[in-house]
């Protein structure tokens, strides 16, 4: 077998991913069913010249990072549900002061310590409005382990090319299950690197200052150039200031540099959506159910679809309503109690044609369990 073919878990698929992206700084605390990842790393990293920190806490983890990010590196960190709570003050830290770092969240059911080994998409909404203040977020996900390499990949070159945290959102079963992994040949996916400002040393350096294409050079902290780091509102200098038209301005580049670039983010996938009338649209691994159900219907003669979302935040409204438009149908999958669902009413011309498939007691949803709903819909004659 090639040494590029794994058998792996999808935990261990995110950390091929991440060292592919060229990981340097790993800071994390065990935790159900996130701990394959700090646990792999371990030993992965050290043996490719990187850094990992077992911390005393999920709070200490990601402040770690972000320190790390700041000096230079390409940073990650991972966690559950009851962690990811505990993650979002800094996160915010993070947005506030563009520091590109990565945050896996393999969810778990909740709230609280709710149900450590089973599965949940209940992180949902959470990670998009988890930390206080007007924010934008990126948050992707994947169903399967060569999607969870590709979007962890993902991950680390849009918070490079952005300046910003991105949260790769996976769950208990995407995270656990095994199966098939191919690794690219190096320099088969483009990999973005830090943008390094080129201000020398001794002249005026703008932390905050974006060119016209609106990436944010940075400076090595603790090299070159001196500069300031606060989480306050700032200048473009990083000097705290609350004069109302720095506060705009701010506000409006921390927002606007991510959702009004929703398109460049957007990551999706497509099953038989040219002729589909009922239209399916899932993400994580609910998606690896849906996409069953769908072949299995299509064998039958009819015209099922699957969108299957690898993008959460910025949320895809128009490619919602590009892909469902000449849906008859549109059946939800996810499992919570419809925190994509929300959205997706809100994006398409038919609200009333949207439908809701889920489970929120701990078990993977199954084609079974879509069709039930189905069945109800079209009994009702709906």
């Amino acid at each position: 077998m090639s040494e590029n073919i794994r058998f792996v878990q999808g935990n261990e698929a995110c950390v091929e991913g991440a060292l592919y992206a060229g990981l340097e700084f790993f800071a994390g605390y065990p935790i159900t069913p996130a701990s394959e990842i700090a646990e792999s790393l371990s030993l992965r990293l050290p043996l490719k010249g990187g850094k990992f920190m077992q911390m005393e806490d999920e709070i200490a983890s990601i402040c770690t990072v972000i320190g790390a990010s700041l000096t230079g590196k390409k940073v990650m960190t991972a966690t559950s549900g009851p962690g990811f709570s505990l993650k979002q003050e800094a996160l915010g830290y993070a947005i506030m002061t563009e520091i590109p770092c990565v945050v896996v969240n393999v969810q778990r059911g909740g709230p609280s310590t709710g149900n450590p080994t089973h599965v949940s998409q209940g992180d949902v909404n959470q990670a998009r409005w988890g930390t206080h203040g007007d924010h934008a977020i990126v948050v992707l996900t994947a169903s399967n382990n060569q999607d969870i390499f590709a979007m962890t990949v993902e991950a680390f070159n849009i918070a490079e090319t952005y300046r910003t945290p991105v949260i790769l959102l996976l769950d208990e079963v995407s995270g656990h299950t095994r199966g098939r992994l191919t690794i690219p040949e190096k320099g088969e996916i483009a990999l973005t690197q830090r943008l390094k400002t080129s201000v020398k040393e001794g002249a005026d350096y703008h932390p905050y200052l974006p060119r016209e294409d609106g990436r944010l050079p940075m400076s090595d902290f603790g090299g070159t150039h001196r500069f300031n780091v606060t989480g306050l509102f700032h200048d473009m200098w990083g000097f705290p200031s609350d004069k109302p038209e720095t506060v705009y301005e701010l506000s409006r580049h921390l927002v606007d540099k991510i959702n009004n670039r929703v398109r460049e983010i957007t990551r999706f996938k497509e099953h038989y959506l040219d002729d589909s009338r009922t239209v399916l649209i899932s993400y994580g691994s609910a998606a690896r159910s849906a996409l069953h159900l769908v072949e299995e219907r299509r064998k039958r003669g009819e015209r099922f679809g699957l969108l299957e979302l690898q993008s959460l935040w910025p949320f895809p409204s128009s490619l919602i309503h590009e892909k469902c438009h000449k849906a008859r149908d549109i059946i939800v999958v996810e499992m919570n109690m419809g925190q994509i669902f929300q959205n997706i009413i809100a994006a398409v011309d038919n609200p009333e044609r949207v439908f809701l498939a889920n489970r929120i007691d701990g078990r993977l949803i199954t084609p079974h369990d879509i069709m039930k709903i189905l069945r109800i819909v079209q009994k009702k004659g709906v």
